[in-house]
């Protein structure tokens, strides 16, 4: 088999796998944001998308930086720092891909995109980055529980307003992790 032949074959497979992740990603797409569980819900979807702008992580870090230990307010810089890299590093994704965003079908949903790009999602990013910085930092369950519970609603909220394929919030989720498994423990210790 020639070089020509076997890379041909590899980028047949990879138009193949490509449209096999598209077709599911709009049937889960669909299936979220017409659910009629969730559309009784419609209201706190709406407000979990805009707690994933950044309210709810930039008012922890208020409280903590004005009420708690120095330890919690070392833990506040270090967020800050991987959240500062977390964002950088999305948004170099997003211009890489170029992934469109869903088209949007519902009317009188939130309908502001901050970008046109679509993977990852920069609210997902965030939000199970944010997530696992607070396991680290306070491994308590019911903290662990509720960050890991706002980031999951702050992801499907994406999906369920059409602002994101369900690829875009589960890459986001890895992505976020990854990067504060990465550098949580490495910028704890230069502040320290």
């Amino acid at each position: 088999m020639s070089l020509a032949s076997l890379t041909l074959r590899v980028t047949d497979w990879l138009d193949r796998l490509g449209e096999a992740v598209l077709q599911w990603d709009e049937l889960a797409l669909n299936w979220v944001s017409t659910n009629p569980w969730l559309r009784r819900l419609d209201g706190l979807w709406v407000l979990a998308t805009y707690l994933g702008d950044g309210y709810i992580w930039g008012l922890l870090g208020l409280y903590l930086i004005l009420f708690g230990t120095p330890a919690d307010q070392a833990n506040v810089l270090v967020g800050l720092g991987v959240t500062m890299v977390e964002i950088t590093v999305f948004r170099l994704f997003k211009a890489f891909f170029s992934r469109p965003r869903p088209p949007f079908l519902a009317q009188g949903l939130r309908q502001s995109y901050l970008d046109t790009h679509s993977f990852p999602s920069g609210h997902a990013t965030i939000g199970f980055g944010m997530a696992y910085l607070i396991a680290y930092f306070y491994p308590h369950w019911s903290s662990v529980l509720l960050a890991y519970v706002i980031a999951g609603a702050i992801g499907l909220s994406r999906v369920y307003l059409r602002e994101h394929f369900p690829m875009d919030v589960i890459g986001g989720a890895a992505l976020g992790t990854a990067i504060s498994w990465v550098l949580t423990p490495l910028f704890w210790l230069l502040i320290h």
